[in-house]
């Protein structure tokens, strides 16, 4: 039997594919503007914009690049010279000029020409871009997690759902062979009921962008000599030295956008504002999309939840340059209730603990399953040997995809929801969202998973979403 979590799109209406498939040699395009002339034919092939080109725009977009039947037309980004460089990449690749800069995402959108978008920009942009390019009809590329607040996530799935737009998100762990036959051999039973759940994930913080040795050099001749982000506060002599003016080719104000207004510090903007709240959610949030997802796959809890989240976890000071928790442990409960499995299944959440590798382990009544994206291992060497679970054990098949950006080009096509729709990339997330907000106000949360609200608690509530700065709205 197949996996049946996935339900088909409609069809979406005439567009500028099926336009010129009807239109046959009355419809003249020119040459330059598809690139090589050995490539999928005008008709057949999806127009591509790229928003973000940061951290993982670049690398989804050299894969968009290499497929015949997409052809990227256009890149948007708030760094000039991040712009420069997504231009360069992908006109270098087709061997002409045409890939149109935007510093504005809502002029992108405005193309009617344009099929799809990645989105690959700081997660507190994600809901107002996302939203926007589902508003116009477009199919979404969109980097986990879904966004930097549950009330922003529910947005997204709403206006994807209502427009039928394709959706993938960037988990995309569902699309390499170790995960994948993980999640089979604990959906298929060969572990018996899941009882427990490791979902272990990386501590403290990681300066992507390299700023921190220039920060250091920066502060060595202060005196008290401190050189961690996470000690950096205002109202020191360490934090004026971090603050400069943006550089001019970045647009610092735009940058900030629906977030709070703060002073410019290289180290929280490209890359690294992950480190911020106000910008993004630490390690827990950078990677809940991604082992957390894979544990759901397992169980089958695609589109369900924990009924119950209790967290607790050290943090720099709020005010701190980089203040997103640096070790973190969130307990789960999914009630069989409300899952419909046979039991209640726990799941630990823990960030920079010895005591629970990288990667996901599921400990069941008849053995264990352990993968990462460096290992696997399992209570029995039968499943560690094999490639792919047999067909004689595959009771439930699991979606298959072995490329992420490939599988999302494929359900473009045919209309059928990609291997991480929208409402998946959602629900796998929220456990770390809980467990953000758990730790924040202090105490145990209970979720009410079907009406997706807490219960009783207005405090912990209010932080299912969050306000922002003017003139920016979500609708």
């Amino acid at each position: 039997m197949t996996d049946s979590s996935h339900t088909s799109a409609t069809p979406f209406a005439v567009n500028r594919r099926t336009f010129l498939k009807s239109a046959g040699a009355a419809a003249f395009v020119p040459a330059t503007a598809w690139g090589r002339a050995s490539r999928s034919a005008p008709s057949e092939r999806i127009t591509l914009g790229v928003i973000g080109w940061g951290m993982m725009g670049p690398g989804n977009t050299k894969v968009f690049l290499a497929q015949e039947d997409c052809q990227v037309v256009a890149a948007c980004d708030l760094d000039k010279n991040h712009l420069q460089a997504a231009v360069d990449t992908v006109n270098g690749h087709y061997g002409n000029q045409d890939c149109k800069a935007y510093h504005d995402y809502r002029e992108l959108l405005a193309r009617d020409d344009i099929d799809a978008v990645m989105i690959a920009v700081p997660d507190h942009w994600h809901a107002l871009v996302a939203t926007a390019a589902a508003e116009r009809k477009k199919d979404i590329y969109g980097e986990k997690p879904l966004a930097r607040t549950i009330a922003e996530q529910q947005a997204i799935v709403r206006a994807v759902e209502s427009n039928k737009v394709i959706w993938q998100t960037g988990s995309w762990q569902r699309s390499v062979a170790n995960f994948h036959k993980a999640a089979e051999i604990v959906r298929n039973g060969l572990i018996g009921n899941v009882t427990h759940v490791e979902v272990g994930l990386p501590g403290g913080h990681h300066d992507f962008a390299g700023t921190e040795p220039g920060l250091v050099a920066k502060l060595a001749a202060l005196p008290g000599k401190i050189t961690d982000p996470e000690l950096i506060v205002p109202g020191t002599e360490a934090w004026n030295a971090a603050v400069t003016e943006a550089p001019p080719q970045l647009d610092y104000e735009m940058w900030i956008g629906p977030s709070r207004m703060e002073p410019y510090i290289e180290a929280r903007v490209h890359r690294n504002w992950r480190w911020n709240y106000n910008t993004g959610g630490g390690q827990l949030l950078d990677w809940i999309g991604h082992h957390g997802d894979i544990a759901h796959w397992g169980l089958g809890f695609d589109l369900s939840g924990p009924s119950l989240v209790k967290g607790h976890g050290d943090f720099p000071a709020s005010n701190a340059l980089w203040n997103t928790a640096t070790r973190y442990d969130i307990e789960c409960t999914y009630r069989k209730e409300v899952t419909g499995y046979a039991n209640d299944v726990s799941m630990t959440i823990s960030g920079g603990s010895r005591a629970i590798s990288m990667g996901t382990k599921w400990i069941g009544t008849d053995g264990w399953v352990w993968v990462d994206r460096n290992g696997f291992d399992a209570s029995n060497p039968d499943w560690v040997a094999m490639e792919q679970l047999p067909d004689s054990l595959r009771k439930i098949r699991l979606y298959e995809s072995s490329e992420h950006r490939r599988n999302f080009l494929d359900c473009v096509k045919t209309r059928k929801p990609t291997i991480t729709p929208v409402e998946v990339g959602h629900h796998s997330t929220i456990p770390g969202h809980l467990g953000l907000i758990s730790m924040l106000v202090g105490r145990p949360l209970e979720w009410d998973v079907e009406r997706e609200e807490i219960r009783n608690d207005a405090a912990a509530s209010a932080l299912l979403t969050r306000p922002y700065r003017a003139p920016w709205h979500l609708a």
